[in-house]
């Protein structure tokens, strides 16, 4: 395989103003080692990548710096400009993080000074009124406040300056979107803007200091001012339906933090919420701040996505682990639930539905977190029996067939939430004789095998309570999920199932036995029944069994190939009728044709590897033979895989591949299937590369002589030897296809041949590759000339040797 080129990493150049280039010119040592100097190499380069070392360097030198470096106007301008680089790159160009991650080592003495210049060009940037610029100064507030220990100290200083401009650019975007009704380009951008706006404005009420006391709670405070216009827009983003959903979702999960931010005492805030999203229309019970800066929350009709997502802010911004906000906090939690089972049955909208399955996903995450320490009311209310419960498993009886994947996804999800909820309510119960799980159990497995949502909802059963009550209730139920995979809309979830199980059981029968005799049930259990659809299954069921179910089965158990080569060995030598193990026939691929999928499946992920001596232990030559001439076409096709593919590309080519690939070659080129012909093409052009590849590492080891350890033992004593034998091959191979294309020959004969020396033609392209194709070119001509009932000779190639890979 070809070694994929590594692209070149692309990074945008700082660049300095001309007056700040003068100053840089100007504070410059003659020896060129101060920072000045430093400095001016760096923004002189034009490649970002050598910048980064640049950069890297800064704070090295300034700890070489004596104590009155402080003084030094030098460092105090270059500080300055340093500032001016780190707000002058963009969000996404690496520099501006290798410049943050230096500064966070700067030295203690030019902390101040570096806090003042930056703080200093932060409000240059907050007194910007280009709309237009407002993205790229919301972007630097984010930076500052992500992974910069300078960044949180000037943000802190300025918070009221950046409040005052996240709240003017929250209004001001909005207005300039309406100006550009139908331009959909400049539209997006806007409201892309407006939505990073929304984010970095939480960001900033959870990370900043600022917010982390009392302080600025007083109502003539210039923050809580601030605050209160805030909630007021997140509000009206939240209740406005012409809006991105994003950016109203977005604006619920801001609503809820302000919220919890600015409302005191803490222990009210789940009955506060209550109140908000019951929609009692009392307001009585809200502080004044909150009505006058939510009115449509508190005493008007709130539209439905605005509740949606108010759960949403809900789940997402309270503390519901450990059960910290107590019984209230239970209560709302149980509230929400109300509220989104309302919203279930009033929402049509596709998204909506979509953001709905999430958000009751999410509640059943919180649910989980609440009751590792909840009370027992609780856990009656969550236990698998309760309305709530029943509800959810309405929503997933549902939607559990739903054509949004990802709407899928998240039924799933909350059906194992379901379960771990019923299973934490029962806690120190057996979950085993559970009457909620035994019910769950035999209603999932009376579906029809059709239904897709029952493969989910049986993987999280088995995840949650094991498989060996699944399995008492229905033993059969490996072989039905097998007899299903003949569909193939069903497979995925067949095969994914099938792998959930077996895994489970395995690791369930090794808990219980200490000896390995627990294999033996596990393969009568797993195994078997794949076998018997190997044998006995149509023609669509085996390949998928193959395709889907085979590989996850020997990935997880390698050691069972042996099993299955021995119960198919035996059916093969028995040669009988009895249910699979008959040999096989032109209709049929027998126990022969199950062979050879199980050992082509192995090959191809790494299971089996070409040494003769792990050949010989598990099938013999003639019966690899004896699959190359099979009068089923797939165990040919099967067979010639096993010899072909590899999970190496440069995996040496045994002398008995050879001579069996030789073998089949030969008796194999006038297939009537233009399928087969094509399979058996690709098959051998695999085999070509591997010889290519393997060949270089050979030839490599001859040349060097080294004492490493080759890649198999088949190259250890004498690369040359195998390198002649490749040679040899490939001339006998070439000759064969060379004769086949005699006058006379059939067309699918000549076909075959002459598409398969196109490959070699291919795999090998030097100076004698050429010679091949003229060669070819001129064999067509004979054969066009024998075809029209001209007199032609036998084409003889003498230069065939010349067509061979020069290893040498």
């Amino acid at each position: 395989m070809g070694v994929k080129k590594k692209k070149d990493i692309q990074v945008a150049a700082v660049t300095l103003s001309y007056q700040g280039l003068e100053t840089l010119r100007s504070l410059a040592d003659v020896e060129g080692e101060n920072l000045a100097s430093l400095l001016l190499q760096c923004v002189q380069l034009t490649d970002g990548v050598s910048q980064i070392h640049y950069i890297k360097q800064i704070v090295p030198l300034l700890e070489k710096v004596e104590k009155n470096g402080l003084c030094d106007p030098t460092v105090q301008s270059c500080l300055e400009i340093l500032a001016a680089i780190y707000f002058s790159l963009s969000l996404k160009n690496p520099l501006k993080k290798v410049l943050a991650s230096s500064l966070n080592g700067l030295p203690e003495l030019f902390l101040t000074e570096a806090i003042h210049s930056f703080t200093s060009h932060l409000q240059e940037e907050l007194n910007t009124t280009d709309l237009y610029a407002y993205r790229k100064v919301i972007e630097n507030i984010s930076s500052c406040m992500e992974n910069f220990s300078l960044g949180k100290p000037f943000v802190t200083v300025l918070s009221v300056s950046v409040l005052h401009f996240l709240q003017r650019s929250l209004t001001e975007i909005p207005e300039e979107n309406r100006k550009f009704a139908g331009n959909h380009i400049v539209q997006t951008q806007l409201m892309n803007d407006l939505l990073v706006g929304i984010r970095v404005s939480m960001t900033l009420v959870q990370k900043v200091q600022s917010f982390q006391g009392d302080l600025w709670k007083a109502s003539s405070s210039p923050i809580w001012q601030s605050m209160c216009r805030l909630l007021s827009i997140f509000t009206k983003f939240l209740c406005d339906d012409d809006l991105l959903q994003t950016i109203q979702s977005t604006s619920g999960l801001a609503v809820i933090l302000f919220i919890k931010t600015m409302f005191h005492p803490l222990e009210k805030i789940p009955e506060l919420i209550s109140s908000l999203l019951l929609r009692s229309g009392d307001c009585s019970g809200f502080p004044d701040w909150l009505v006058s800066s939510c009115p449509r929350l508190c005493c008007a009709h709130v539209p439905g996505s605005a509740l949606l997502f108010l759960c949403q802010g809900t789940l997402a911004m309270l503390d519901w682990q450990d059960g910290v906000m107590g019984l209230s906090g239970e209560a709302l939690l149980l509230d929400t639930a109300q509220v989104l089972f309302t919203l279930s049955s009033q929402i049509k909208e596709s998204t909506l539905g979509m953001f709905l399955a999430r958000i009751l996903a999410s509640w059943t995450n919180s649910a989980l977190h609440i009751l590792g320490s909840s009370s027992l009311s609780l856990k009656h209310s969550l236990s698998g029996n309760s309305r709530i419960a029943g509800r959810l498993l309405e929503y997933v009886y549902t939607h559990w067939e739903h054509p949004l994947d990802a709407l899928r996804h998240q039924t799933k999800i909350i059906f194992r939430n379901l379960l771990q909820i019923h299973r934490l309510t029962i806690e120190g119960d057996d979950v085993i004789t559970d009457p909620f799980f035994l019910d769950l159990t035999k209603s999932v497995l009376r579906l029809e095998w059709h239904i897709k949502g029952k493969y989910a909802c049986l993987g999280c059963l088995v995840e949650c309570i094991g498989i060996e009550h699944i399995l008492t209730v229905d033993k059969t139920i490996p072989s039905q999920i097998l007899e299903v995979m003949g569909d193939q809309s069903l497979v995925p979830y067949a095969s994914d199932l099938l792998e959930t199980m077996f895994k489970n059981h395995k690791i369930h029968l090794k808990s219980k036995t200490i000896s390995d005799t627990w294999i033996e049930q596990w393969h009568e259990t797993w195994v078997s029944p794949l076998l018997c659809v190997l044998c006995e299954g149509n023609l669509d069921q085996k390949s998928y069994v193959i395709d889907y179910y085979l590989p996850k089965l020997l990935n997880d158990s390698p050691e069972s190939l042996r099993y299955m080569v021995k119960i198919l060995q035996t059916s093969i030598d028995a040669k009988t009728e009895q249910c699979f193990l008959c040999l096989g026939s032109y209709n049929s691929r027998g126990a022969l044709g199950a062979l050879m999928a199980c050992l082509r499946t192995a090959r191809a992920h790494g299971h089996l590897q070409s040494a003769t001596d792990t050949w010989e232990t598990i099938v013999s030559s003639a019966r690899i033979k004896q699959g190359l001439i099979h009068q089923h076409c797939q165990v040919r096709i099967d067979t010639l895989g096993l010899l072909c593919e590899s999970n190496r590309s440069t995996e040496i080519v045994s002398v008995e591949e050879m001579q069996w690939v030789q073998f089949f070659v030969t008796y194999n080129l006038n297939s009537q299937s233009p399928g087969v012909r094509q399979q058996i093409c690709s098959l051998l052009k695999k085999l070509f590369c591997r010889i290519q590849e393997s060949s270089q590492v050979l030839y490599k080891l001859e040349k060097s002589k080294s004492k490493l350890e080759p890649e198999n033992e088949l190259a250890k004593d004498q690369p040359s030897a195998s390198l002649q034998q490749y040679k040899n091959f490939m001339s006998s191979i070439c000759s064969i296809l060379f004769e086949a294309l005699c006058p006379g020959s059939s067309y699918s004969t000549r076909f075959s041949a002459l598409t398969i020396l196109g490959s070699i033609a291919d795999v090998f392209p030097v100076l004698e590759g050429k010679l091949l194709l003229g060669l070819l070119h001129l064999t067509l001509c004979e054969v066009s000339f024998a075809s029209k009932g001209q007199k032609g000779k036998k084409f003889s190639p003498l230069s065939i040797d010349h067509c061979l890979p020069n290893t040498h």
